[in-house]
């Protein structure tokens, strides 16, 4: 077994290394003024980007050393509910441990609190090779998201509370949105906010279910604070720091993340802080926090698919069929070079899509704490909003599809025996199933996508990465890539013009068009730096353009015939 996830991987250390975050820690560290207050806070970007790669190292040793050994056991035994207590397994506990007492947890809080103040990208690296351990982890520790929203929107009083709490690992956070009766539709929540003038107070009552964490000690619900009410203009966001008027009624009995408890949770006139202002709950801070939790959640995909294709390929090297190794099968070698391919692309839209992300808070931040904001601060406020709108949905549809389809080849490498329990994979293949589904199912994130498509939001990105040279043996691909942004254009034009039904039918083929294309360029963009990048462009990007052109085709071909025969079908 490894000694280290973050050394033994090439790929994601060329993705350190491919980083510029020149301008957002620029911005983050505040001219790198902090180290005068605080040791630990870099000197300068070079002093930064040594750190980050200590981050990993250090997080990437506990991973193999201390995590992934243990992960069966982990998942084995899983999270346990007794007398209304949830009850960590005890591998999951030392990991934990392990992790805090490297001083790990509070990655993205700001030094002040005692975080690292981490850039959302080197983040997500995180996140995947705690995924790639054990990705029930993941649910316990990547849920920092909610420390980052605290941050982000709380009043100076919740946040000097709570976050040094945080950083030191003492307490867990819990995203608290999902009803019986709101799922998708969280605009339909029913959990009551009540304000209390006498005492200045709310309190919150209702019942939550599905809640990811729901153990945990502080956590953001979202309630309706608005009597009357009944749409997401009369939902607000709280803080509740668990006592006992929260009672967990039940954890789920799931198929994979065993580790992860996904409670049912009633509140009982529990005492809540408003993050914010009232109002906002859904349309700006749920939304936030959740466009966080869903770049999160493809980072997971990515790090079970590294761990499912690192089997596949070392089983595929040891099992021998026919009187060789079945790598060397043509079958077998065509679905590793497909897993490879894939999770070097979708590392790529992850890193992508956290530097825009880290450039628009970047920018959000300038903007509010500048007294007069200049035209230019705004428009790049501006630019990396969009960017950030449409890739964030895009990244986590393809990185948690991906990671199924990477499990799924996983297992049909191991034939057989990847079915039984005793081998790795079979937990994996459990595991991913979730990524699709929470923080927003597959054909949510194409919704939340649509919109920006037909916008022709995508058009800025693909017209600066075409008039960028490749150098002379890239340039077919190029080529061929230019052709492709036309016909997806194109596309968008053709979609556009359709009734809304038949718009929404064909949303996924747009979508799939769209992030085929976004990761071919990257992939393109990579093959000028390294050989071995230059040889997955060659696999990768035809294989992309055949997809690009069948989903063109589909929408070329769009009518309203499959909703007529939908209707019919689909009534007995």
């Amino acid at each position: 077994m490894s000694e280290n996830f973050f050394l033994d991987n090439s790929d994601l250390q060329f993705r350190l290394d491919q980083l510029d975050l020149h301008e957002i820690l620029e911005m983050k560290e505040q001219g790198y003024r902090f180290h005068a207050e605080i040791p630990a806070a870099p000197r300068n970007y070079a002093d930064a980007r040594d750190n980050y790669r200590l981050i990993l190292e250090v997080l990437g040793e506990i991973c193999a050393r201390v995590i992934a050994p243990r992960a069966s056991e982990a998942d084995e035994e899983g999270a346990t509910f007794h007398d209304g207590e949830v009850l960590y397994a005890a591998a999951t506990q030392e990991a934990m441990e392990a992790i805090q007492q490297a001083e790990l947890m509070g990655a993205m809080l700001p030094w002040q609190y005692g975080g690292l103040n981490l850039p959302e990208t080197v983040y997500q690296m995180m996140v995947e090779l705690v995924s790639r351990a054990e990705a029930g982890l993941m649910t316990i520790f990547g849920l920092q998201e909610v420390a980052a929203t605290v941050n982000e929107y709380a009043d100076e009083e919740t946040k000097a509370r709570v976050l040094p709490k945080f950083a030191r690992g003492e307490v867990g956070g819990a995203m608290v949105l999902t009803e019986p009766d709101a799922g998708s539709d969280l605009g339909a929540v029913q959990t009551r906010a009540t304000y209390d003038e006498t005492n200045d107070s709310w309190r919150l009552n209702g019942v939550k279910r599905f809640i990811t964490n729901g153990n945990a000690e502080v956590q953001l619900v979202l309630a309706r604070s608005e009597e009357g009410s009944a749409d997401a203009r009369g939902l607000s966001l709280f803080l509740v720091e668990r006592d006992a008027s929260v009672r967990i009624r039940r954890i789920e009995n799931k198929l994979g993340i065993h580790t992860s408890p996904t409670c049912e949770i009633q509140y009982k006139d529990t005492p809540a802080t408003l993050i914010g202002k009232r109002r906002f709950g859904l349309l700006r801070y749920a939304m936030a926090l959740m466009n966080g939790a869903r770049l999160a959640v493809g980072a997971q995909g990515l790090g079970i698919a590294e761990a499912a294709y690192r089997e596949a390929a070392h089983y595929a090297g040891e099992r021998a069929q026919f009187g060789r190794s079945i790598r060397d099968l043509p079958a077998v070698g065509r679905m590793l070079l497909e897993m490879r391919g894939e999770i070097e692309a979708a590392r790529a839209l992850i890193c992508e899509t956290g530097r825009w992300v880290d450039l628009l808070k970047c920018y959000e931040q300038a903007v509010a704490e500048a007294e007069s904001p200049d035209l230019e601060l705004r428009q790049k406020q501006k630019q990396a909003a969009n960017m950030a709108d449409i890739l964030t949905p895009l990244t986590k549809y393809y990185a948690t599809e991906m990671g199924n389809r990477v499990c799924y080849q996983a297992m049909q490498v191991h034939g057989g025996v990847g079915y039984m329990r005793e081998f790795n994979i079979e937990r994996h293949c459990r595991d991913v199933r979730i990524t699709n589904i929470y923080e927003g199912t597959s054909q949510l994130q194409i919704v939340a996508a649509l919109g920006k498509l037909l916008g022709q939001g995508l058009d800025p990105l693909l017209d600066e990465w075409t008039a960028r040279d490749y150098g002379p043996e890239q340039a077919a691909l190029k080529e061929q890539l230019v052709a492709a942004n036309i016909l997806f254009k194109g596309s968008v034009a053709i979609l556009k013009e359709k009734a809304r039904p038949v718009i929404d039918y064909h949303a996924s083929d747009l979508a799939d068009m769209a992030v085929h294309l976004v990761n071919s360029w990257l992939l393109l963009r990579d093959a000028a730096l390294r050989e071995s990048k230059r040889d997955l462009a060659q696999v990768y990007i035809p294989t992309s353009l055949t997809r690009i052109h069948a989903a063109a085709r589909a929408i070329g071909n769009a009518s309203d015939i499959p909703l007529q025969v939908q209707a019919r079908l689909l009534a007995n």
